[in-house]
């Protein structure tokens, strides 16, 4: 019972609310405590925080709620001084190789089968646990000393002791503090904003090291507290209950709770985020909610990316075929020991042993596994990373990919992905601000029907008029541009003054009614459209000079809007402001996006200004009429659910409350409806929406981006009812975000259509090319955009992602029946038809329903299936989600490489998904770019950053890891060789250091340069040659078949390189060692000329290393043979090395061995290169001829390539109706158009 009379007492409540709160208003007063069951449900359920000041009256309290609380000192470093070395050799020894080779270290320490000096075996591991060690170091140390920058930040803070505001580092900011800061100031924790010196309780901040936008944001103080005077936090009694930490920047969910036990919902914009700069606002004072890492700055702040490329998947199979070739090796040496041993059984020269063949074998194994670990390439790991850093410091230091403008270049975000640069097949674009400038330029509107065409912002001109019919009302006018100039969160600043409403002030009432008794002018906002007068005709007429008096009839008419009356469309950067009150100084407006900046200009290019944007009104300039306020009740913000956005005001003359909508126009012509009433407005109404839509088609085949602008006037009695429910999803904790969008769908209903808006989007520079030059690399391109289908289409054509010889394909289905029909009857034609003659392929264009039904599970597959054989694919109207799912489904079923690029918010899911995702730092902010692997500022350098860099990295890296398995191999099949002599022993013919310090050292530094510096193919060949991106794509640098044909050319050289010597030397008197020196520097010869053969590029520097390699070897032995007496025991290499170097046979070995183990592979390349070149080999000899051959071989070059003519095939589907054309039909309409207007995007 007790429950039933609070929720009455709750409705009661709801009920006697103010109508006139400010937006996202809340009740005054919530149910007392008497109702512990309702009460806590109120409450945020499992997960919340309380928050209570930390010098308040409850301090007594703090230590027990505040107990969980982290503190604002930040630490992102890894170790200390302490838990470096400990903490480090635990990530190291993540790795399997390190285990493998720590596995080998301890091994040997095992007396039975060690097989050299203990400390010898530790020395790979133990450098490469140093070099790893020392690079972790750094990077940690560079945390460190920001760390301690930003710790030590100094922030005024509120001291209990002292009474006051003291400076306190941010390091001892501690949740419940009272902070105080200024204008330019950092906020150092996110802190709930509870005073601000504006009048209106507002801040404004900039995000730009939260999420690099540079436009401000309002936010603003919590309902319902005291803003004339500063806050003092001795008295401040509330408690704060909120949302635990997380990382969502955008929602933040609590309330506070007042000593009365009313409760104030808290929301977004009450939060201020640590990062973020203090703007025009002189004081602001908050309390601190989330300190150090449990700010969502820091619950954001994720590090590098870190990826798995494809081709060190393959690299991580390879090495498992090593590690099987390595335990057959060990296997047959174990074997041949064991029947070497049961052979010699008794014989004299055997120390006796207890020990059986076959357990002398099995030691043998694990004595063979340390002798040959080398096959292992435990340094290839190491090798890989310093490669990889040298791509990514010579792509980031390309000239041609720095933007003077934004003064930017490319952010390489992923370390460990450059080689997948190289394989892509697929790549997915948003259109609008990735193809697109996303700079919005205001062309068109249509106005109850009626159509004004313009020219470019800035242009002053006399404007053309399609004119469908005459008597279009002024309130019509009036309320469009209205709503284009307040319907936006748009702020308004000058110059010389702060962003808020100036205070000048209004005129009255009487005056301005006294404006409308002169210009006859009907009261506007009107929920019926009022008839037409004379006297508003010729109103309208001083404003838009007719050529001929009104009528009803659907004829087109030209006319010319009146150049004195209205001044034309102003540019982004500002016009010269229009006359008026408050004309004398220049505005500024910043905008969350360019559509809502273009909107505002071309009102105030209409002389509809925007002049002042607060928490509570808005302050608007008409024509005639002067500045008018007008009270702002509510905004509900644009979602990607809903696709709109309005705002709830008042209107300032007929005190009606009217909401003003704006969005896209799949849903707004859904929303409006035909008034019911009179039959005349019933008919306008309906033809002023079938107008609309014609327009609305028109300016989509023109490529332009449209809304569509609609309002709806509200009595007394509907809003009220609104607003309590409003208010209730306002103050709950639980499903918000859900009662929110309910709330927004009951208002936005039974609009009233007012127009229509279309904005042009210009295509970046050298689009058309960039998409050219990826599809004749092979890379297919989507374009994955929310425009509409004509609009999409448009767009392809000026890009030439569609051109006119592509057969295109159209879906749009309204079930799902319907889709999977289409998709069987597409499947059909294609397999059944190959494209017809003169045909370049198909190209399917998908709208949003359609895609809704094609990825579902019973779908996906006919949609890949007939989308694969496509050379490009459209969809439109689609959803983030859509976007990542389609990503998902190509990837995941095709398993084919994918690059996912867009700009926005609304592109990082796919970005995410995808294997490489490129952001583009454009006018939406740094999401995008904060979500990727790559960060460029232009769509053109995606091609050099494919076509070349991509090449180049995948082929580099691909050529250096099968260097790295051939020299391994090499030189393990030598000591392999000689058990086949030594009775498989597991002795070596060499002395241990050298044998370790081969590959660790002698044979390191040319790989890593020819990982970094190799270059195939030169920049500019590959640029007018995208053909040449196909080998990566096939993956021709490093297939099974090279990998296991680079395997037995190594092994064929481990055999000259071991039995040339072998023969040369049979019969001497040369001891182990000695028989072994010619084979090392064999070996070691036939690494590095392998290298020269395989290298494209030799310069000075390459010279340098290969060089430095052999003398360092040849010193060092040189050096180790004079000087070390008991370095290697039980041998001793003393004087071996030098009395070799000091006989002529050794150099006759050395020389013969060299090219006996090389000429195979230098033939076969030479006769390869000859009489079948690949299309690299052949682009590489272009580079070495003079201009004017080179510019002949391209050109005959590209008259090879095959050119196609046009056919066409478009599908419409229907609910039900499935309608194939006859194949001899003439080329659609769409692309006729588009064809047409691709010119004026282009310009």
């Amino acid at each position: 019972m007790e429950q039933i009379h609070w929720v009455r007492h709750r409705w009661q409540q709801l009920v006697a609310a103010e109508s006139g709160r400010g937006r996202y208003s809340a009740p005054d007063t919530v149910p007392t405590k008497s109702s512990p069951k309702l009460h806590n449900a109120q409450r945020l359920t499992g997960k919340r925080r309380t928050v209570i000041a930390r010098h308040g009256p409850h301090q007594h309290e703090y230590d027990s709620v505040s107990k969980g609380c982290q503190g604002n000192g930040i630490r992102t470093t890894k170790y200390s001084l302490l838990s470096f070395i400990p903490m480090n050799l635990f990530q190291q020894f993540h790795r399997v190789a390190n285990l493998y080779f720590l596995f080998l270290v301890m091994l040997n320490w095992v007396p039975v089968v060690e097989a050299f000096q203990k400390e010898i075996t530790m020395i790979p591991l133990v450098v490469v646990l140093i070099v790893i060690a020392i690079k972790d170091a750094l990077e940690d140390y560079r945390r460190y000393r920001f760390d301690q920058k930003v710790n030590n930040n100094v922030a005024t803070v509120y001291s209990g002791k002292q009474q006051t505001y003291v400076d306190q580092r941010w390091q001892d900011v501690r949740v419940g503090d009272f902070v105080r800061l200024s204008c330019n100031e950092i906020i150092p924790a996110d802190m709930l904003l509870l005073y601000s010196s504006d009048l209106h309780g507002v801040c404004y901040i900039e995000t730009a090291n939260l999420d690099g936008e540079t436009n401000l944001k309002q936010r603003q103080v919590v309902r319902d507290l005291p803003q004339g005077s500063e806050l003092t936090p001795e008295n401040f009694h509330s408690r704060i209950e909120c949302e635990n930490p997380n990382n969502d920047l955008s929602r933040f969910r609590g309330y506070m709770e007042h000593p009365s036990n009313a409760r104030v919902g808290l929301h977004h914009d009450n939060l201020l985020l640590r990062s973020c700069t203090i703007r025009n606002t002189e004081t602001i004072i908050g309390i601190v909610v989330y300190a150090g890492h449990e700010t969502k700055a820091m619950k954001n702040n994720s590090g590098p990316r870190y990826k798995r490329s494809k081709l060190e998947r393959r690299m991580n199979m390879d090495i498992l075929w090593s590690v099987v070739l390595l335990v057959i090796m060990c296997l047959t040496s174990a074997i041949g020991h064991g029947l070497w041993l049961r052979n010699l059984e008794g014989a004299s020269f055997l120390i006796p042993d207890t020990t059986s063949p076959a357990l002398s074998g099995f030691y043998l194994f694990w004595t063979m596994i340390i002798v040959l670990q080398v096959l292992i390439p435990v340094s290839l790991y190491v090798s890989i990373e310093i490669v990889k850093l040298g791509q990514i410091f010579f792509i980031q230091n390309d000239v041609d990919f720095y933007n003077e403008y934004l003064d930017s270049r490319i952010q390489c975000r992923a370390l460990n992905i450059t080689e997948d640069l190289g394989q892509i097949q697929y790549v997915f674009s948003d259109k609008t601000g990735t193809l697109t400038e996303n700079k919005m330029v205001f062309r068109r509107c249509t106005i109850a029907g009626v159509e004004y065409p313009h020219e470019e912002n800035g242009e002053k001109s006399n404007l053309i008029l399609l004119h469908h019919y005459q008597g279009m009302e002024l309130t019509y006018i009036v309320d469009f541009f209205m709503a284009l100039a307040i319907c936006n969160t748009v702020v308004v600043s000058s110059p010389n003054q702060p962003r808020h409403v100036s205070s000048t002030p209004l005129k009255s009432l009487e005056d301005i009614k006294m404006l409308f008794q002169r210009f006859s002018l009907p009261r506007f906002s009107t929920l019926s459209p009022p008839h037409t007068t004379d006297s508003t005709r010729s109103f309208t007429g001083r404003l838009f000079a007719r050529g001929k008096p009104a009528s009803f009839t659907p004829k087109d008419k030209i006319v010319q809007l009146n150049p004195g009356a209205w001044s034309g469309l102003e540019n982004s950067n500002g016009a010269q402001d229009p006359p008026g009150e408050l004309g004398a100084d220049e505005l500024i407006y910043e905008a969350e996006s360019p559509d809502e900046a273009a909107l505002v200009h071309a009102a105030r290019a209409y002389h509809c200004t925007l002049r002042g944007h607060s928490l509570e009104r808005l302050l608007v300039e008409l024509p005639g009429m002067g500045s008018l306020a007008v009270r702002l009740l509510h905004i509900l913000p644009f979602d990607s659910t809903r696709k709109r956005m309005s705002v709830v005001v008042r209107h300032p003359l007929t005190k009606q409350v009217v909401v003003y909508t704006k969005g896209a126009d799949s849903v707004i012509m859904d929303l409006a409806e035909s008034p019911k009433g009179a039959e005349q407005s019933e008919s306008r109404q309906g033809h002023i929406k079938e107008q609309t839509q014609k327009h609305l088609d028109n300016y989509a085949r023109e490529g332009l981006r449209t809304l569509c602008i609609a309002k709806r006037v509200q009595t007394s009695t509907e809003y009220e009812v609104w607003l309590k429910r409003h208010a209730f999803a306002e103050t709950s904790i639980e499903n918000r975000e859900e009662l929110l969008l309910e709330s927004a769908q009951r208002l936005e209903t039974n609009l009233t259509l007012l127009g229509a808006t279309g904005i042009v989007d210009r295509l970046q520079e050298e689009v058309p090319e960039t998409i050219e030059a990826l599809q004749r690399a092979g890379v297919k391109v989507w374009v994955l955009t929310g425009d509409k289908q004509e609009t999409a289409i448009n767009i392809a054509c000026a890009c030439k992602l569609l051109r006119s010889t592509d057969q295109l394909l159209t879906a749009n289905c309204g079930s799902k029946e319907a889709c999977k029909a289409l998709l069987l009857a597409l499947r059909a034609e294609m397999e059944c038809g190959e494209a017809a003659e003169g045909t370049s392929g198909f190209t399917l264009v998908v709208d949003g329903r359609t895609l809704e039904f094609a990825l579902q599970e019973d779908l996906k597959g006919d949609f890949l299936e007939l989308s694969r054989c496509c050379r490009a694919v459209i969809c439109c109207r689609s959803t983030p989600l859509q976007k990542s799912q389609v990503v998902r489904l190509v990837q995941d079923q095709l398993q084919v490489m994918t690059l996912a690029i867009g700009d926005g918010a609304n592109d990082v899911s796919m970005i995410q998904v995808a294997d490489v995702g490129i952001g583009i730092s454009g006018q939406e902010g740094m999401q995008a770019v904060m979500s990727s692997d790559f960060a460029i500022s232009r769509f053109k350098h995606l091609r050099k950053l494919l076509l070349v860099h991509g090449h180049w990295c995948y082929t580099r890296l691909a050529n250096m890891i099968l260097y790295f398995f051939y020299k391994n191999v090499m030189y393990v099949n030598l000591l392999f060789w000689y058990q086949f002599f030594c009775g498989f022993s597991g002795s070596v013919m060499t002395n241990s250091w050298v044998l370790i310090f081969f590959n660790l050292l002698f044979t390191s530094a040319p790989p890593l340069l020819y990982g970094i510096l190799d270059k195939d193919v030169s920049a500019e060949t590959l640029i007018k040659l995208p053909e040449l991106y196909k080998s990566g794509q096939n993956s021709k640098a490093y297939l099974a078949s090279t990998f296991w044909l680079t395997m037995l050319d190594a092994i064929y050289q481990s055999l000259v390189c071991f039995f040339v010597p072998y023969f040369a030397y049979a019969g001497s008197d040369a001891d182990m060692l000695s028989f072994g020196s010619p084979i090392n520097a064999s070996s070691l010869l036939i690494i590095l000329l392998h290298q020269v053969i395989e290298s494209r590029t030799l310069t000075w520097l390459h010279v340098l290393v290969l060089v430095g390699s052999a003398l360092f070897y040849f010193s060092f032995t040189l050096v180790f043979s004079v000087v070390c007496v008991t370095c290697s025991p039980p041998t001793n290499p003393l004087g071996v090395d030098k009395l070799q170097m000091s006989q002529p046979l050794f150099y006759g070995v050395c020389a013969l061995t060299t090219v006996l183990a090389l000429l195979p592979r230098f033939l076969f390349q030479a006769l390869h290169n000859s009489i079948c070149p690949s299309d690299t080999v052949t682009a590489a000899l272009m580079d070495q001829l003079n201009p004017d051959d080179y510019c002949r071989r391209m050109q005959r070059w590209n008259q090879t390539q095959a050119q196609s003519k046009t056919r066409s095939l478009v599908i419409n589907v229907e609910d039900s109706d499935i309608k194939v054309p006859d194949p001899d039909f003439r080329l659609p309409s769409e692309l006729k158009e588009c064809s047409a207007a691709a010119g004026s995007l282009l310009s």
